[in-house]
């Protein structure tokens, strides 16, 4: 079931922090007071390990220190990568029942 509800008496402030997220995560007012209430009233069991709050929080600066810092983890360490011997191996085909047969009655 799908409800409505109107809100009286909002505190201006409250409504233009709301506003602010809304605008911030790019959602209507509408979307950011549903998410909000369902965040709050939502069975406590229920956790989420995601990384939205941090979306868009970083400054230019702190986004170019993080890819500074993390760039090493891209670069391949080559002595960790070194060739290893080529392995041959020698596969013998399974005798089918047919070539046992063959064999047996040789």
């Amino acid at each position: 079931m799908v409800a409505n509800l109107s809100l009286r008496g909002l505190d201006a402030n409250v409504l233009d922090s709301i506003k602010t997220d809304a605008r911030r995560r790019k959602i209507s007012v509408n979307r950011a007071i549903i998410d909000i209430l369902s965040r709050h009233f939502s069975p406590v069991d229920k956790t989420y390990d995601d990384l939205d709050a941090l979306a868009g929080s970083w400054t230019k600066a702190e986004a170019a220190e993080f890819e500074k810092a993390i760039a090493p983890f891209g670069e391949v360490d080559r002595e960790l990568w070194v060739a290893e011997p080529t392995v041959r191996y020698r596969v013998r085909a399974q005798k089918t029942a047919k070539s046992r047969l063959r064999a047996g009655r040789k």
